[in-house]
C-alpha cells in the first residue's frame, strides 16, 4: 500500500511538472486553449462539485489578450526609431588587418 501511494505521489509530481512547462513554455494560444478546456471542464461538473470562482478566474485569464512578448501589448508601435550613430562607428577595412 505505501509503495503505491508512493508511486502515485510521484506521478502526480510529474504531472504537475509536465503540465507547468507545457503550460509556461508553450505557445500562447496553447496557453489561452488549455484555460478555456479547463474552464469548460469545471463548468460541467456538478453543481456541488463546480468551483464557480475558479471557473471565472480561468475564463478571466483566457481571456485576456497579451502582446507577442506577453508585456505592454503594443509590440514597439509607439517606441521612436533608433538614431544612426555615425561618428562612433570605426570602420577598417580587411586589407588593412595585418596577420601575425
Amino acid at each position: 500500500m505505501h509503495s503505491f501511494l508512493d508511486e502515485l505521489l510521484v506521478g502526480v509530481a510529474l504531472l504537475a511538472s509536465v503540465v507547468y512547462a507545457v503550460f509556461s513554455l508553450g505557445p500562447r494560444t496553447l496557453r489561452r486553449r488549455l484555460l478555456l478546456a479547463a474552464s469548460t471542464l469545471l463548468r460541467h461538473l456538478p453543481g456541488f462539485l463546480s468551483p464557480r470562482g475558479l471557473t471565472l478566474r480561468l475564463e478571466a485569464a483566457a481571456a485576456l489578450k497579451t502582446g507577442a512578448c506577453g508585456g505592454c501589448d503594443n509590440c514597439g508601435s509607439e517606441q521612436p526609431p533608433a538614431a544612426q550613430a555615425s561618428g562612433s562607428d570605426v570602420r577598417i577595412s580587411v586589407a588593412d588587418i595585418g596577420r601575425r
